[in-house]
């Protein structure tokens, strides 16, 4: 393998003269690129930490050490939810010695990744209305969903990057030219027809999630390109799509032709590449896979999670309309919803929130539900409107799953009991 190089402020950097810190965050970055084979490095714009979950002392000393450093961020960097809800302090239960220790690790993690120069954000999705990359610019983001829509959607470059992995990145403003920063790394592998699915069932919020769901189940870390999804299909739909992939499978990046931009048609998705495989996706294929996903066998409903990735603002909007002009949620069901901090102070802005509160939805912030001890230790069947919630809660909660569309959600929380019907999806 050919010797990376890198420029004079790069060797700089490595060399410890612009600090300690600074030269700790290099040895890590170029570390990895010789791992990847890259030639060189390259700069980004922006950075998204996905290290702010408190899984125990070596993170926080990790974080804690590059600010001991004199390490700080040089390009705008966000943050992935932590283990608190900062605003709502209430909602996050710490009776246990576990769960005071993760309330405890977790605020004082939040403070030093705060201190290291990224913003509080704490959101999984700050692409909604944080952090906007724009087309072709090369960014250092880690959270899976965050990175399938960065390179999907936005047509931003990213790699794969994890925990310790992206602070570094922020810190030194450099990430390895490699792998999906590449012209060839970002090209369509596996076709996905989905044109036998109708499109009155694609254009509702229940098939994003799961077709999600199955192609990454199908693709593992594979490129697909999905034909046959409507030119009309959403930025919210394609979040929970790319969510969905990248739980079930390890997809970082997707296209789906004449909606996202860099597949503006089937050839240009694949370059000059043949599909490596093709995979017909059906109806049926979308009901089997709700029927996997949801591992509930109660009808009685105790929790509906909302808001994994974290809600946008025309979600919380549609959420609103649904409550407005019918009864509010059942006693003995808890309806939560996560979402950002700037989408929350958004939808109080324009009345939404009032409408949910009034109704009875506790609404999270800076965390999540299937991450953090939210919900109450009683709770046994739990519907969702996420394929990725739906995929990790089971294991993460101990919990029983049903994945519904949002408007099924609703209409169980009112009746206290699981309310679908397979039809929406036929």
């Amino acid at each position: 393998m050919d010797a990376m190089t890198l420029t004079d402020h790069e060797q700089k950097m490595l060399d410890g003269h612009h600090g300690e810190g600074v030269a700790m965050a290099m040895r890590i970055v170029t570390s990895l690129a010789r791992v990847r084979g890259a030639p060189r490095l390259i700069e980004i714009g922006s950075a998204h930490i996905d290290g702010c979950l408190f899984h125990g002392q070596a993170g926080l000393d990790f974080a804690v050490r590059l600010r001991e450093l004199g390490a700080r961020a040089s390009v705008p960097t966000t943050l992935n939810v932590g283990s608190i809800d900062l605003l709502h302090p209430g909602l996050v239960r710490d009776r246990t010695p576990a769960e005071r220790e993760v309330a405890i690790g977790g605020r004082a993690l939040m403070d030093a990744y705060l201190a290291l120069g990224a913003r509080a954000t704490w959101t999984c999705a700050p692409y909604q209305m944080d952090a906007r990359p724009a087309l072709g610019e090369h960014v250092a983001w880690a959270e899976s969903n965050a990175i399938a829509f960065c390179n999907s959607v936005l047509g931003a470059r990213t790699d794969r990057y994890g925990d310790f992995l992206d602070i570094c990145a922020a810190i030194t403003g450099r990430a390895p030219y490699a792998g999906l920063h590449t012209d060839e790394g970002r090209l369509g592998e596996v076709l996905v027809d989905c044109t036998a699915i109708p499109e009155r069932v694609l254009a509702g919020d229940l098939a994003a999630p799961l077709l999600g769901y199955l192609v990454g189940s199908r693709v593992g870390t594979r490129n697909p390109v999905l034909l046959g999804l409507p030119l009309s299909t959403s930025e919210d739909q394609l979040k929970a799509f790319g969510a969905a992939v990248a739980s079930s499978g390890g997809v970082a990046m997707f296209h789906v032709v004449g909606v996202t931009p860099e597949a503006p048609t089937l050839e240009s998705a694949f370059g000059s590449r043949e599909p490596a495989e093709t995979i017909a996706v059906t109806s049926e294929d979308l009901v089997t896979a709700r029927r996997e996903l949801s591992t509930a066998t109660e009808t009685r409903l105790d929790v509906v999670s909302l808001g994994t990735p974290h809600a946008s603002l025309d979600e919380i909007a549609t959420l609103a309309r649904l409550l407005e002009d019918g009864p509010p949620v059942a006693d003995g069901v808890d309806v939560y919803l996560s979402t950002g901090r700037s989408v929350l102070a958004e939808a109080e802005r324009r009345g939404h929130v009032r409408v949910l509160e009034e109704s009875g939805i506790h609404i999270v912030v800076d965390t999540c539900t299937y991450v953090t001890s939210i919900l109450r230790p009683s709770a046994r069947t739990v519907m969702t409107n996420s394929g990725k919630w739906a995929h990790y809660a089971p294991g993460n909660l101990g919990v029983d799953v049903v994945i519904a569309s949002l408007e099924e959600c609703v209409q169980s929380a009112r009746a206290a009991r699981v309310l679908v019907d397979d039809d929406l999806l036929r």
